[in-house]
């Protein structure tokens, strides 16, 4: 038992000390050969670039060694390097595999910053990566699901295979460092379980959440999190765990179809205002110094092309025009991106 537990240490030795050997060797042997054949080599930057062509077989023959001592070096050099760099190379190829291997199977951790984090794989988290690209090209997507492998291989897309009320799958995912977090309903427990129980569909999503909420009072720091909520009578459970928005998927499709029925045409106007794909869309805008009251930015505006729409959550703009703007007012205005970039210089568009 020991003798194979010494075995075993020794291969893991060797996969670890390898890579020092083999650069040893290759700077070992240019310094035997500038010792051998000064007159040939003169540098020692030119006895390593020798030493690395005959080892990979290139063989440019603008240098070659012209003692008997050198060429005997140069034949033990063709017989025990050769196969050292061949090794060399079948580790290299091993270990790119082996990273993509883990990056595939969401076994990487992932560093980068200002990422948006999904939660959940359905066809509803592929269109919002398409939604989130059209809106921005350079931000990254971390997905977190317990899927065998990535859903979807793109530049900026990375997997992250876990549980995602495991807060060590969430920091896998940098959660800290997130622009925020989409939590979507689970689609297996959705399809399987929903009819025969309501909880547990929302109740996997509010346990995301709570943990979510965990890792932001153990941090002290404050992470934007939307959420699905398939039943509109557990919201107020998802207010409790700090939940910033949600998305009341039932009664999101039922107003919407009722009305389409009153008013023929509305659920154009909806997807019209919540996608990308058109060219007026609803944007976010910040409060100017010259704005005091909301009939001044209303205005201004409407003079520029936008339509000032609703601050925050509140849509009777047009019945508090005289009213004064806050200071953190968060204000919302339908336009092309074209007129957004009139009013807001730096906002820039993705390309």
């Amino acid at each position: 038992m020991h003798f194979k537990k010494l075995i075993y240490y020794l291969i893991k030795l060797r996969d670890r000390i390898f890579f020092p050997i083999a650069i040893l060797y290759i700077l070992f042997a240019a310094y035997i050969a500038l010792y051998l054949e000064p007159q040939t080599f003169k540098t020692y930057l030119t006895a390593i670039y020798w030493v690395l062509t005959t080892l990979a077989t290139v063989g440019f023959g603008d240098f070659a060694p012209v003692t008997q001592a050198g060429q005997a070096f140069t034949i033990v050099l063709y017989i025990t390097g050769i196969g050292l760099v061949s090794v060399f190379i079948g580790k290299v190829i091993k270990s790119v595999y082996l990273l993509d291997k883990l990056k595939v199977g969401g076994k990487m951790r992932y560093t980068g910053k200002n990422h948006i984090i999904l939660i959940g794989w359905s066809d509803k988290s592929k269109l919002a990566i398409q939604e989130i690209l059209k809106s921005d090209k350079s931000v990254d997507i971390v997905i977190i699901d317990d899927l065998e492998k990535a859903p979807m291989v793109e530049k900026q897309l990375y997997y992250v295979r876990g549980d995602a009320t495991d807060e060590e799958t969430l920091f896998q995912a940098n959660l800290p460092e997130a622009k925020g977090v989409i939590i979507f309903a689970d689609q297996i427990t959705q399809d399987n379980f929903a009819t025969k129980d309501t909880q547990l569909v929302d109740g996997k999503t509010l346990l995301i959440a709570t943990a979510i909420t965990s890792i932001e009072k153990k941090l002290n720091s404050n992470i934007h999190v939307t959420a699905e909520v398939i039943y509109q009578k557990h919201i107020h459970l998802f207010k409790r765990v700090k939940v910033d928005e949600f998305i009341p998927t039932q009664e999101m499709i039922s107003h919407a179809a009722v009305r389409s029925l009153f008013s023929h045409g509305v659920t154009n106007m909806y997807s019209e205002l919540m996608s990308s794909q058109y060219e007026e869309s609803m944007y976010e805008i910040s409060k100017q110094a010259e704005w005091k009251t909301y009939r001044d930015a209303f205005k201004d505006l409407l003079d520029k092309g936008a339509t000032l729409v609703a601050d925050r959550g509140n849509l009777h703009i047009n019945q508090k025009l005289d009213e004064p703007i806050p200071d953190d007012a968060q204000l919302f205005v339908i336009c092309d991106k074209e007129t957004l970039t009139k009013i807001n210089p730096k906002y820039k568009p993705a390309k």
